[in-house]
C-alpha cells in the first residue's frame, strides 16, 4: 500500500474515503470546522455519533472534494491513546473495503499524544485492519483494500512523516509474520520456511543461513532432532544476521523463534477440535522474528542483531521419540522426556543454548509454548518472564513499555526458584514437563537451564492465532511479537545514542 502526507486542507483532499477520528469533545468544541468543509451533514450526524470509543458513521458531504467520510469516536481526548488510534483508523479500513475505495484518507486528530506516534498509529490501524490472507481463495469475496493512503495534517509535517513510514514499515512486516502463520502446513514444511526465510532475507537486505539435518547433527542439537524423529521432513535451522556498519552495539541481540510448523504433539497425540485444528500456527514465534528482521532491516536499525530458528514438525511417525526416552541435549544436559508434546521447549532449549556462542548482549526468544499462559492471560497480552539476576527488573520493565507502546502487550510473571522442584528427574538432569500447575512458568523455567546471559522469555500461545476478529486483528495469525520486538530494539537502539 502506498502511503503518503499531505498538508492540504482537509476541504480540498481528494479521496473515496475521508477518516476522521473524533473525540467527544469535537462534537462540541470542534465541530464548526468540519461544518464548514463539509456541510450541514456533520451537524446532522451528532444523532448517531457521540465521539465515543467504536462509534461511527459514513457520511456522503455536500461540500469538499472528498466522496466520503466516516467519523470514528475514539473517545475522551484526556484518556486517547495509540491503542485507540488503531482500532478507530481499523474502522475506517473495514468501511473502506465495504465502499470499495481505492484512495483514502485520514485526519491527524488534535489530541495530546505526540504527532510521530499518532501517525503511526493510524498507518498501522489501518494496513493491518485492512489485512487479508486469500492465497487460497478461488473466488474472492472479502473485498479489496483500499491502494492508497494519505495522511491529512496541518502542522508538525515532518513528524507526522516519520511517523507514517514506520508505520507503513512495521505494518508490513507484521502482514510477512501474519502470511507465514496463514500458510497451509503443505507449504512451510521446515525445508519450504527455510526458504521463504531466505527470500525474506534477499529481498529485505538481511543475511541468512540455513544449515541442514547433517550440520544440526554435526552440532548436536538432540532436542531439535528427537522432536523431529517421527517426521518424514528433516528439520533445519536458520541463523538470520543483521549487521550494519554504523552498530551502536559490539555484543549482539539475539532473537530466537519457536519454528515447529505443525505440531500434532508427537505420541502424546493432541485432540483435534480446538486444539490441533490451529496448529499449524505454531511457528508463529519463528514468524515473529522474520517479520522483525524485516522491520529493522527497512528502518535501517543501527543494532546488531541475531536471528535464530530451530524448524521442524511433530509427528507421531514410527520412529518418533517417545515418553520415557532421555534426550541429550546441546548444552549437554539430558531431559527425560514426559510428553512429546511438550517439544518447543526441547527445540529451543537447543538455540538458546547455541546462542550462548555470540556472548549476546541479550536473548529475547518467542514461542507459542503453553495452554496455560492462554487460561491466566487468555488472547489479549503474551505472559513474560526473565533469568532472576540484577537486571531482571530492569528487563521486565523495557519488555512492557515496549509492550504498551507497540500495542503488542506483555504482561510479567513469577520466576521463583521453588518452581524447578517440578522438573526434577530421577533419570536424568530435567525433565520436560513440571506438574499440572503454573505451566507456563515451569516451561520457562526449564529454558532457564540452557541460558548463561540475560534472556527474555515471551510465551504468544494466546495472542498469536486468534479464533475470531478482533480491532484491527483479523481471524488467524495475528503477526503478535513483530512490533513488540522492533519497539524493544528501537527502545535500545535510542539508549544507546
Amino acid at each position: 500500500m502506498k502511503v503518503s502526507v499531505s498538508t492540504i486542507s482537509i476541504s480540498e483532499l481528494d479521496v473515496d474515503l475521508l477518516i476522521v477520528p473524533i473525540t467527544s469533545e469535537d462534537l462540541t468544541d470542534g465541530i464548526e470546522e468540519l461544518s464548514d468543509a463539509f456541510g450541514t451533514v456533520i451537524d446532522r450526524a451528532r444523532t448517531d455519533v457521540k465521539g465515543e470509543t467504536g462509534d461511527s458513521a459514513v457520511l456522503y458531504p455536500e461540500s469538499g472534494t472528498a466522496k466520503r467520510i466516516i467519523l470514528v469516536g475514539i473517545g475522551e481526548s484526556s484518556s486517547v491513546n495509540a491503542e485507540r488510534i488503531r482500532n478507530a483508523s481499523a474502522l475506517g479500513a473495514e468501511a473502506a473495503t465495504h465502499v470499495k475505495a481505492e484512495t483514502v484518507g485520514i485526519a491527524v486528530p488534535s489530541i495530546d499524544l505526540n504527532s510521530d506516534l499518532t501517525a503511526q498509529a493510524l498507518v498501522e490501524g489501518f494496513i493491518l485492519g485492512s489485512y487479508r490472507f486469500n492465497q487460497y481463495r478461488t473466488k474472492d469475496n472479502t473485498g479489496e483494500p483500499a491502494q492508497r493512503l494519505v495522511i491529512q495534517t496541518t502542522d508538525q509535517d515532518k513528524q507526522v512523516r516519520r511517523g507514517a513510514e514506520r508505520g507503513r514499515i512495521v505494518s508490513e512486516a507484521v502482514c510477512s509474520a501474519r502470511d507465514l502463520v496463514n500458510l497451509s502446513p503443505d507449504d512451510k514444511t521446515p525445508i519450504l520456511l527455510s526458504k521463504a526465510i531466505e527470500k525474506s532475507g534477499k529481498k529485505h537486505g538481511y543475511d541468512v543461513s540455513v544449515w541442514n539435518k547433517e550440520l544440526i547433527e554435526e552440532e548436536g542439537m538432540g532436542g531439535l532432532l528427537a522432536v523431529n524423529r517421527g517426521s518424514q521432513d528433516p528439520p533445519t535451522f536458520s541463523v538470520l544476521e543483521w549487521h550494519p556498519e554504523n552498530v551502536r552495539n559490539s555484543r549482539p541481540v539475539v532473537l530466537v523463534g519457536k519454528g515447529v510448523v505443525f505440531d500434532t504433539g508427537g505420541l502424546s497425540l493432541k485432540p483435534t477440535k480446538n486444539s490441533m485444528d490451529s496448529m499449524k500456527s505454531d511457528m508463529a514465534g519463528a514468524a515473529a522474528v522474520v517479520g522483525t528482521m524485516e522491520a529493522i532491516a527497512k528502518l535501517e536499525l543501527p543494532l546488531y542483531v541475531i536471528g535464530l530458528i530451530p524448524a521442524t514438525d511433530n509427528r507421531p511417525g514410527q520412529t518418533a521419540y517417545v515418553p520415557g526416552d532421555v534426550v541429550k541435549m546441546h548444552s549437554g544436559m539430558t531431559v527425560e522426556v514426559l510428553n512429546t508434546d511438550a517439544e518447543g521447549r526441547m527445540i529451543l532449549a537447543d538455540a538458546l543454548s547455541y546462542a550462548s556462542s555470540f556472548y549476546p548482549e541479550i536473548v529475547i526468544e518467542l514461542a507459542t509454548l503453553t495452554g496455560s499462559a492462554v487460561v491466566a492471560l487468555g488472547e489479549i497480552v503474551a505472559a513474560t518472564m526473565t533469568n532472576e539476576d540484577d537486571g531482571a527488573q530492569e528487563r521486565i520493565d523495557a519488555i512492557v513499555a515496549a509492550g504498551n507502546s507497540s500495542g503488542d502487550r506483555v504482561h510479567p510473571m513469577p520466576m521463583f526458584d521453588e518452581y524447578n522442584e517440578e522438573l526434577k528427574s530421577t533419570v536424568a538432569d530435567l525433565k520436560n514437563i513440571g506438574g499440572r500447575w503454573g505451566g507456563a512458568i515451569t516451561a520457562a523455567k526449564f529454558l532457564e537451564h540452557f541460558v548463561d546471559y540475560p534472556w527474555i522469555h515471551v510465551d504468544i500461545a494466546g495472542p498469536a492465532f486468534l479464533d475470531k476478529a478482533r480491532g484491527y486483528h483479523k481471524a488467524g495469525g495475528s503477526g503478535f511479537g513483530v512490533r513488540l520486538l522492533t519497539r524493544f530494539l528501537q527502545d535500545l537502539s535510542e539508549k544507546k545514542r
